[in-house]
């Protein structure tokens, strides 16, 4: 990594103000020379320094670019992952969720799943193993947006640009029974997730298109924070949302999505976008 911190600190200062005042930015990766991974998460690592600093504070991950069906569509072709904040979750109440569209830059939608931690993965654990780390079970939609015009990024933009992260809302937290660790293995690689807008099917997915499972998906999220040099780790009672099932759909005021599940003991959500 050759960026001096200083220039780390400015870059991150930059992001926030994209962030609060919801207007765009040039990409980093059009810079000559343009920032490496390395240098990306750097940049990350400072803007959640930023966040902490004026009060924010980080309850878990999203992991994104988990869905190999849509790679080649944004050129990015490995996940990459951030903080979500207590700034940027919500709860439904009573299966039903609400968020605003001016919020966000480009926002769109993605139906998920997110895993609560009850202690520290390790990357070489099975998937038994994986699953004794998990308490509870989510569904949820982030609202993702894009800092840069168009959705078109490089990797490095996506990753400095806090993971492309605007918001999330789930649903209740389902308890994992331990003693049917295997029966929850097994459901947690074949469950389908139909999401709808306005009563019109758009799309469905499943735990195929997330890199095998959400579990899988914990193991890569592990695997990438062991080798990160900026300071980051996962902890107990973190949430971990394991990325979209399905395309991302941009998302307008006055709309209504929902989805439904298959395969998972858990319900599906309506989200209305304000």
């Amino acid at each position: 990594m050759s960026m001096a911190q200083q220039d780390i600190e400015a870059e991150a200062r930059t992001i926030l103000s994209s962030l609060d005042g919801v207007h765009q930015i040039p990409r980093f990766s059009d810079r000559v020379p343009p920032p490496d991974l390395d240098e990306a998460y750097a940049i990350a690592a400072a803007v959640v320094a930023q966040r902490v600093a004026r009060g924010e504070r980080p309850v878990g991950w999203k992991v994104g670019f988990t869905n190999r069906t849509i790679w080649d569509e944004y050129d990015v072709h490995a996940p990459i992952w951030g903080p979500i904040y207590d700034s940027t979750i919500e709860p439904a109440l009573n299966g039903l969720a609400t968020c605003s569209a001016a919020l966000f830059c480009e926002p769109r939608i993605e139906p998920e799943i997110a895993l609560r931690l009850v202690r520290i993965p390790d990357p070489e654990m099975d998937d038994r193993a994986l699953l004794g780390c998990i308490d509870a079970i989510a569904h949820g939609f982030e609202i993702v947006q894009s800092l840069f015009a168009e959705w078109r990024f490089a990797a490095s933009d996506t990753v400095a640009g806090c993971a492309l992260h605007g918001c999330y809302r789930h649903g209740p937290f389902v308890p994992v029974d331990a003693a049917q660790a295997d029966e929850w293995c097994e459901k947690l690689s074949r469950f389908r997730i139909t999401l709808s807008c306005d009563d019109v099917a758009i799309d469905e997915g499943g735990a195929e298109n997330i890199l095998g499972g959400p579990l899988q998906v914990l193991r890569h999220l592990a695997r990438g924070l062991a080798d990160n040099p900026h300071g980051w780790a996962l902890r107990p009672g973190d949430i971990v949302s394991t990325g979209t099932v399905t395309r991302a759909f941009p998302v307008t005021a006055g709309q209504r999505w929902e989805s439904r599940i298959t395969g998972l003991p858990l319900t599906g959500l309506t989200l209305e976008i304000r």
